[in-house]
């Protein structure tokens, strides 16, 4: 197994000019930087992919080139990691984690006035996806299948209880009857009720291009799901659910990779249950049936023409099972 050594990030060191790449928020996702730096080795090899995150210690950095320590994405440390990204020639930035999605994309214009990409979805996509409540007022506006919440329990039940803000999954309450429900809403912060629909539980990972069209999707089956995230996953298709999906995803501003997640009922309707604006844990399933993420990024984000590019979906189906794995890495500076 190859492994990628810290490349030195002092700037008098690396070689200029570059339009290296920043993964912020790195932490220990594995699959996702590995799956970047082969996107970047079929398209710019003299680029370097960095990890980035406010853990000195994040695990990603030791599957890329390098690592540079970000401070919180806050206003207040605008400035400084403005500075951070210039010293290091950061063209690219791939944020991927929801708490930081609303800063990159409400500063956007500041990276761009320095000739720095954010591979993010516009503000009112972003708020619309991490607001819960908004994004079901948004589907019952636009009469699209999503779930719908209110911050009070409206109707008999059963009930799914959950943060209106954040991952969804964390802390969650399924199946409560309203007494139950109402008592869960006290551990919660900003607590919303959703009715109860049971039935097959579905991701959609998809990519839009910079004029937000879908450039292609892929279904699966969350067969299994630990903490939110499938540990295994089944690729397949449907191409009236793939129809409804695009339609859903272009009615937003988004940009790049994004995950929908749904449940199909027992009649076989779908109903939404969130919008998550980036690369999803188990993304790289789809990416292995054809679904070019990240080189589709690394060139459009570069300036180059997409259109003679076409989505070649697999016909052959995978599972993909997320297990942990050792490293071991044989380095004298150890």
């Amino acid at each position: 197994m190859t492994q990628f050594k810290n490349q030195s990030l002092d700037p008098d060191l690396t070689p200029a000019p570059r339009s290296n790449i920043l993964i912020s928020s790195a932490s220990r996702k594995i699959p996702l930087v590995r799956s970047i730096v082969e996107a970047k080795q079929r398209l710019a090899k003299s680029a370097f992919v960095y990890a980035g995150d406010i853990d000195n210690g994040a695990h990603a950095q030791f599957f890329c080139d390098g690592f540079i320590g970000l401070p919180k994405t806050t206003e207040n440390n605008l400035e400084e990691i403005l500075k951070i990204l210039e010293i290091h020639d950061i063209g690219i930035v791939v944020p991927t984690r929801d708490g930081e999605l609303d800063f990159w994309a409400r500063n956007k214009a500041a990276f761009e006035s320095l000739g720095i990409a954010v591979l993010v979805s516009d503000p009112q996509a972003i708020f619309t996806s991490i607001d819960k409540l908004a994004f079901a007022e948004f589907g019952n506006t636009h009469n699209l299948p999503i779930i719908p919440a209110s911050e009070d329990p409206a109707g008999p039940g059963p009930f799914v209880v959950k943060e209106r803000y954040g991952a969804g999954s964390r802390s969650i309450g399924l199946n409560l009857q309203k007494d139950n429900a109402l008592a869960h809403a006290t551990e919660l912060s900003n607590p919303i009720y959703q009715p109860f629909i049971e039935g097959r539980e579905i991701s959609v990972d998809a990519w839009l291009d910079s004029r937000h069209k879908v450039k292609g999707l892929v279904l699966r089956d969350r067969n299994e799901v630990v903490n939110g995230e499938s540990v295994v996953t089944t690729t397949f298709r449907d191409s009236l659910l793939e129809s409804e999906c695009r339609k859903v995803l272009e009615f937003l501003p988004l940009r790049g990779p994004v995950v929908l997640q749904l449940i199909i009922d027992h009649a076989g309707r779908p109903h939404i249950i969130e919008l998550n604006a980036r690369f999803g844990g188990a993304s790289t399933a789809s990416i292995s049936v054809g679904l070019d993420i990240w080189y589709w990024t690394l060139m459009e984000l570069n300036g180059q023409d997409l259109e003679s590019i076409q989505f070649q979906r697999s016909t052959v189906e995978v599972r993909q099972i997320r297990v942990p794995t050792d490293i071991v890495l044989y380095d004298p500076d150890i």
